[in-house]
């Protein structure tokens, strides 16, 4: 159900044709790196927070983490992951397959600025068999994101 939403959501944004699916799993950033052939950065990896009783997904390169003091300078307040069981009731798809493409209503998306280092990356596209290829001005258009925003470690 998770996957016909985004596809759904997608097709309706005209970008149905970028849709990959795949026999192997693209749960991880690692696998779906390893399935599409490309550098694990390339993976736009959809993380899942709570504000207070608001969720919000923040799409980062596969290999950035969340720096804590960058996430509370920016949204001034912790940052706190939807614990894994509670993602799909919250989001709209399970971990693994996790993207902004058909999630539920209110879901506020944003992208981080770690991003912007590749010219495509590949979200996932509501399971763990599949992804969407796209710029990232493709990206910004189709993800219905509030903004950027720049809560990673700068990449070493």
């Amino acid at each position: 159900m998770s996957q016909k939403k985004a596809e759904n959501y997608l097709e309706q944004k005209g970008f149905l044709d970028h849709v990959i699916r795949l026999e192997a799993s693209t749960a991880t950033v690692a696998e779906a790196a390893d399935a599409l052939g490309v550098e694990p950065g390339m993976i736009a990896k959809t993380m899942s927070f709570l504000q207070d009783d608001q969720p919000i997904l923040i799409l980062t390169e596969g290999t950035a983490r969340v720096e804590n003091r960058k996430y509370k300078d920016t949204f001034h307040i912790k940052a706190k992951m939807i614990p894994f069981e509670e993602v799909e009731q919250w989001i709209g798809h399970a971990p693994g397959g996790v993207c902004p493409f058909g999630i539920n209503d209110g879901v506020k998306v944003y992208l981080d600025e770690s991003l912007r280092r590749f010219e495509t990356v590949y979200p996932a596209a509501g399971d763990d068999h599949s992804a969407v290829k796209l710029t990232i001005p493709e990206l910004e258009e189709v993800a219905g994101a509030v903004g950027w925003v720049d809560v990673c470690k700068e990449l070493q």
